[in-house]
């Protein structure tokens, strides 16, 4: 099965495969085999009708295009392996020459990977934040956990800061109701700041049955940050009690004696979940920094169409949320016109493919496999990231075969950026080398003394399920 290659540009080239009848028989088998069960035909059973017969009904032309159909793919990854081509999107096929029962020629154009070196990656150097776990920032999640062992009381007195008040909300726009702004049974703790700008102050003072209006700009729907006039009725108040954050919360609240116990607990969950942060945006620097190392071309069909599909991403998720993408850019507080936010969007696409292809090179280089482990830890972190059971995704997997090689693709760039991060060289804004190699998915060191406890997990962090325990089967 001859093929040539004619380079069109650095990143495109024209793949031209002859493919000898014989190769193409048995796909052309079956064929005639799939349309004989399918019609019925006087004079034959279903199943038996002779290709001569099916050619005279249906055309030898039909049977020779499923036959194509069946097998090009097969012949275009032999051409491709051939020619040593690494492509990154699917190819635009096109026969050429049918010359039936001799040959059939066709062409496959894709986008492919340019060559480029990789440079010494234990030259590449990177700068992230020092790593900070300030007494403040514990004082808040012990707070979390008095919270959730603190108690209710509902009172007959005006809402004081601190209380929670049930409430409900109406906008009006000149004295006529928004039908899209209201809303029935809220809960709102006084002080927190969420909600409605001057919500707070609104509701200070006011007793269960009373209301007061004030205006204020619209945070949802198709009147997004237009000013309104809202009226808020509160119809419950309660003032919450926590228990001190003493010896005797630590001993009911988890498996520790003393407060100052409870709180080294959560200030090394802390330092562990820090160490992960830290480690994320080192995987970022040190990224960028080998993307500004290498120059290649991103090819122009293969950005394109990234661009299309995250412009209609965003501009369904706009629409989805009843917003303009002037209103997104206000409400999000970039300064930017919407022709620099496309402008920079095409920037970032380009960097962000770039940086796959690099990836792909190097996993290529180092021969980095994905074993069954890994597949399945990714699939339970695509559940956890996505609120679904790990079975769900497995299931998403099996109903549709071609994303199982976009997930290998993740994990092998993952663990190509995991490389090339651990040979280079990391400090942080203190001027103190930052520790990578060692560490493990849960914050700590390889090399530490001892794991750390799961008590109080979900303080600081997102509450553990039993979907660890299943593995899911794909």
């Amino acid at each position: 099965m001859p093929s040539t290659v004619e380079q069109l540009s650095p990143t495109r080239v024209k793949i031209t495969v002859e493919v000898p009848f014989a190769d193409l028989k048995p796909s052309m088998d079956k064929a005639y085999a799939e349309v004989a069960k399918s019609v019925n035909i006087p004079g034959f059973r279903r199943g038996k009708v002779p290709p001569v017969v099916i050619d005279q009904r249906f055309g030898r032309g039909v049977i020779i295009q499923e036959a194509f159909n069946d097998s090009w793919q097969r012949f275009y990854g032999a051409a491709v392996t051939e020619n040593n081509l690494s492509p990154l999107a699917q190819p635009d096929v096109e026969v050429t020459k049918l010359e039936d029962g001799d040959v059939i020629e066709f062409t496959a154009e894709v986008d492919v990977r340019p060559e480029f070196d990789l440079p010494d990656f234990s030259t590449l150097t990177a700068e992230v934040d020092a790593l900070e776990v300030p007494d403040t920032l514990v004082d808040q999640q012990l707070d979390v956990l008095r919270n959730r062992f603190g108690s209710r009381e509902t009172v007959e007195r005006p809402a004081a800061d601190g209380d929670i008040v049930t409430i409900n909300l109406v906008a009006s726009q000149d004295g006529e109701p928004l039908a899209d702004a209201t809303a029935d049974d809220v809960e709102h703790t006084i002080g927190s700041g969420q909600m409605l700008e001057g919500l707070d102050d609104a509701v200070i003072g006011l007793s269960a049955g009373e209301s007061a209006t004030f205006a204020s700009k619209l945070v949802s729907g198709p009147l997004q940050d237009e000013e309104a006039d809202i009226q808020v009725t509160v119809t419950k108040v309660q003032a919450s009690e926590l228990p001190d954050a003493d010896d005797e919360f630590a001993q009911e609240a988890s498996e520790f004696d003393t407060i100052e116990e409870l709180r080294a607990n959560i200030e090394d969950r802390l330092t562990r979940i820090a160490r992960l942060e830290q480690a994320s945006q080192a995987r970022d620097a040190v990224l960028e920094t080998l993307v500004g190392q290498v120059d290649i071309e991103v090819p122009e069909h293969l950005l394109n169409s990234e661009l299309d599909s995250r412009r209609q991403q965003i501009t369904e998720q706009l629409a989805q949320a009843g917003l303009t993408l002037e209103q997104y850019l206000a409400n999000i507080g970039e300064d930017q016109s919407e022709e620099e936010f496309w402008a920079d969007l095409e920037q970032r696409s380009a960097q962000a493919l770039k940086a796959q292809i690099i990836l792909d090179k190097v996993a290529e280089e180092r021969s980095i496999d994905v074993d069954q482990n890994e597949f399945t830890q990714h699939i339970i972190r695509k559940a956890q990231a996505d609120g679904v059971p790990p079975q769900q995704v497995a299931d998403h997997l099996k109903e549709h075969p071609h994303h199982i090689e976009e997930y290998m693709l993740e994990i092998r760039r993952g663990t190509a950026l995991a490389t090339i991060v651990e040979s280079a060289t990391v400090t942080d804004s203190n001027g103190s080398v930052v520790q990578l190699a060692k560490l493990q998915d849960d914050g700590t060191y390889a090399d530490a003394d001892a794991a750390p406890s799961d008590v109080d997990r979900e303080v600081v962090e997102q509450p553990a399920t039993d979907q660890e325990a299943q593995a899911p089967s794909v």
